[in-house]
């Protein structure tokens, strides 16, 4: 049988890291979780080891290169953004891989942004909300006020995804997806980056850009290979519904964070949009995506926790739980409320209804958010409350004007990575049977 041609991904999460190798068809034709244990900081703060996850990537895919039963033509790299890899001339990392859930100085964020015109102004300019460690651009600049002397030594600050493709070939480049993708590095209204990276010295340690769909041509084990510059994790996940959608769309990515995001929305964040937690990446193409986040993923799994105690329930014990009409409320104009509140006396599949009515009108409020003056009918939904039908039947009922559809695309993320560089690997066409969708009507 002769080998399968076809791209290795190292889709790199908080909790799993994965590899995937996709056929010509983007079909796994393997698949490995790999989890480290964490290190930590100079200050004692958990994060992801980067020599142990460095050293994992290069041996598996010189393991998967001298595998007879595949033939890797290429490879790429999705990982979770707001990450930096500080390295020296020699290419060897000199920090740790910093959490960017590690709070940020209150005071260098004040003295940041009195220097940069104020914080109203610049996340305006950034188009990104005030997120201290998650606005990646201000690691460095941390670096800078706060260890000098490591500052010194970085020849180069890279990405995540960047780094990891640097392992393989040897080059230092900067990606548009991650570089635009609330780092507060990037002026989206000049398209280029905030003068502040020069004016405070980060530009010299950013590598030059290098096209998110094209690919660096090296030898590993004596065979060629192209690879990818690596990807946002965001960004990549997006990729399968921008080459397979036809028609304008919003698509609601939905998990711990409830993510929508309108490539037809070609309007500037404002001021207001900005204070109810919108933000624009850029896409792998480099255009703005105008999105907006909603908590409620997380909000859903806490409440549902509650529940499960009040009840005396398994909290799985939900998830089989079957849409009935009659036990919704009629949709209203009230203000949404903050928190929701139940009341013992129900049926507890009448208190989960309108624990997910709750959600879903502060979904549709947050989803509004970028549908403001723009065309689009169709409304793609995916992720956890994808499969919830008692979810997707009354988004259908917020939304009677667009259709709505409850949409997958297997390892989405990985996918995306592997359909970036899609010409540089894969003799076929295209993948659209890769998407599936179920509409849900009123």
């Amino acid at each position: 049988m002769s080998a399968i041609p076809g791209i290795a991904v190292f889709d790199i999460g908080k909790t799993n890291k994965k590899f995937f190798f996709f056929d010509e068809d983007y079909q796994i034709v393997e698949e490995e979780m790999q989890s480290f244990y964490e290190t930590r900081d100079e200050d004692g703060f958990p994060c992801d080891d980067i020599h142990a996850i460095g050293d994992w990537v290069k041996r598996k895919l010189a393991e998967k290169l001298k595998d007879p039963a595949i033939k890797v033509r290429a490879v790429n790299f999705s990982t979770y953004g707001a990450s930096f890899v500080h390295i020296d001339a020699a290419g060897r990392p000199l920090a740790p891989l910093y959490n960017y859930l590690k709070p940020f100085p209150e005071d260098l964020g004040d003295l940041f942004y009195y220097r940069h015109g104020g914080r109203e102004q610049f996340a305006t300019e950034t188009a990104s909300p005030i997120l201290g460690n998650l606005n990646s651009g201000l690691q460095l600049y941390r670096i800078k006020e706060q260890q000098p002397h490591l500052f010194g030594e970085i020849y180069r600050s890279l990405h995540l995804p960047q780094y990891l493709g640097f392992l393989t070939h040897g080059k230092l480049f900067s990606d548009i997806t991650s570089i635009g993708c609330h780092t507060a590095l990037w002026n989206f209204r000049r398209n280029d980056y905030h003068q502040w990276v020069a004016e405070e010295g980060i530009g010299n340690k950013l590598a030059p850009l290098f096209p998110s769909d094209g690919t660096i041509d090296t030898f590993i084990e004596g065979q060629p290979l192209k690879c990818g510059v690596g990807l946002h994790d965001s960004s990549a996940a997006f990729i399968p519904y921008m080459c397979m959608i036809k028609e304008p769309f919003v698509l609601l990515s939905t998990g711990t964070w409830s993510i929508s995001m309108n490539p037809f929305n070609k309007n500037p964040l404002t001021t207001k949009e900005l204070q109810q937690d919108c933000l624009s990446y850029l896409t792998y193409q480099g255009m703005p995506l105008k999105s907006s986040r909603l908590f409620a993923g997380n909000e859903h799994e806490e409440e549902v926790k509650k529940l499960a105690a009040f009840y005396h329930l398994n909290p799985k014990y939900f998830h089989g739980i079957r849409f009935a009409q009659e036990l919704t409320a009629p949709a209203d104009d009230t203000a949404v409320a903050s928190s929701f509140v139940f009341s013992d006396g129900q049926t507890v599949e009448k208190t989960y209804h309108d624990l997910i009515q709750h959600l879903v009108k502060k979904q549709k409020h947050s989803t509004e958010l970028v549908l403001n003056d723009t065309e689009v009918k169709q409304l793609y939904i995916d992720g956890g409350f994808a499969r919830n039908e008692i979810f997707m039947n009354l988004m259908a009922q917020a939304f009677p004007y667009m259709e709505v559809y409850a949409a997958s695309v297997s390892q989405a993320t990985a996918a995306g990575a592997a359909l970036a560089i899609h010409a540089d690997w894969n003799r076929k066409e295209d993948a659209a049977h890769l998407l599936e969708v179920k509409r849900y009507t009123v």
